[in-house]
């Protein structure tokens, strides 16, 4: 008995000890074994988080026009230089001398339109200010189908100072075709898009931009699109690649020669709007958009197809956003000279090719 009860004994003492020993193991496993995991699957993690980290400083807020129909006053922008060009959207929010930039380090600047395209839907603004983080937008890449992706952007203007702007990670579900001109959309740009698996086209997020996991710019988030056949939202970004000749030509100046580059040889004779047929709108306010109140039977304007309520946004490739801007274009500009405008009529961008001298006029969508 004693001898079994010293089993017994001996017996529990194991149990007891292997009970601690299992008590402990299970300890270190649920420290160990997590610690583990983490170090085995740290790769992405940490590899999202530095993107993230890297990416941040070259993001900015933009503040400008807005309030008018609950219209938002703000959207996203990416430093491309070191002497503060900023890459954005062309939108309403810039039609203002008062536009406004805070970095992610919580400093404000006072910006300036540089230029833009209508056709690309892209701005270049301007800082003064030196040594800012950038892009490099020879160093862009292009993005497959499947590839995992982070769109940056100050959607529903959450960040105001230095707080960091959303992220949101997903994939490029496709590479196609933004077919806006068949009525699907409602956007002059006509061209490549990444179509992107994530909620990315928010108030306040177009020109923002979308990278690679490790950082690589890939494009710029694009305006807010409704398919006008199924309701459906459309959240992608434009290929750097399709705005990189547009942008580089806005920042170098050769897209086209600033006003006071070409002040000192305005020509004798220059162009005017009552010799090619166009009656503006009554210039009213500081700013009034350029849009056609009337064309003259017989001029060029008329036999150009330019027509009412048209808004002429461009002059020879150069932006115009007011009745001013449209007239001091046109001076600088020899009546017997050969003009090219883009009209835009609704969502459409028309360019037309007009002379006050001749009688001869195109146009082309």
């Amino acid at each position: 008995m004693r001898r079994r009860l010293a089993s017994m004994t001996w017996d529990g003492a194991s149990c007891e000890r292997a009970g601690a020993v299992a008590f402990w193991a299970i300890v270190l496993a649920l420290v160990l074994v997590p610690a583990a995991a983490r170090a085995h699957g740290s790769a992405a993690p940490s590899l999202w988080h530095r993107t993230i980290e890297q990416v941040q400083p070259r993001v900015v807020k933009i503040y400008g026009a807005g309030g008018a129909q609950q219209m938002e006053p703000y959207q996203t922008g990416m430093l491309i230089s070191p002497e503060g060009h900023i890459l954005t959207v062309l939108s309403y929010v810039l039609d203002t001398d008062a536009l406004s930039v805070t970095l992610s380090d919580g400093r404000k600047f006072q910006a300036k339109l540089v230029g833009a395209d209508p056709r690309l839907e892209v701005a270049v603004l301007k800082i003064d200010a030196k040594g800012l983080p950038c892009f490099a937008l020879g160093k862009a890449t292009a993005g497959e189908p499947g590839e995992r992706v982070l769109a940056f952007s100050n959607l529903f203007g959450v960040a105001t100072g230095n707080e960091a702007v959303s992220v949101q990670k997903g994939v490029v579900s496709a590479k196609t075709h933004l077919e806006g001109r068949r009525g699907v959309y409602t956007t002059p740009y006509d061209g490549p898009i990444y179509v992107i698996d994530a909620v990315t086209n928010n108030p306040g997020a177009a020109g923002g931009p979308l990278v690679t996991q490790r950082g690589a710019l890939l494009g710029m988030l694009g305006k807010e699109l409704r398919n006008a056949m199924d309701d459906t939202w459309l959240s992608y970004a434009i290929p750097i690649a399709e705005l990189r000749g547009a942008v580089e030509g806005i920042v170098t100046g050769t897209a086209a020669k600033k006003p006071e580059e070409k002040a000192a040889s305005k020509p004798r004779q220059p162009l005017t709007l009552e010799q090619l047929g166009i009656v503006l709108v009554p210039d009213v306010v500081d700013r009034t958009p350029p849009y056609v109140d009337e064309v003259r039977p017989g001029t060029p304007a008329a036999k150009a197809g330019i027509r009412g309520d048209d808004m002429v946004v461009m002059v020879n490739r150069r932006l115009v956003r007011s009745c001013r801007e449209l007239g001091e274009e046109l001076s600088r500009i020899d009546r017997q000279s050969p003009v090219e405008l883009t009209i835009a009529r609704g969502q459409e961008l028309v360019e037309v090719k007009l002379s006050a001298e001749g009688s001869q006029g195109s146009s082309s969508p």
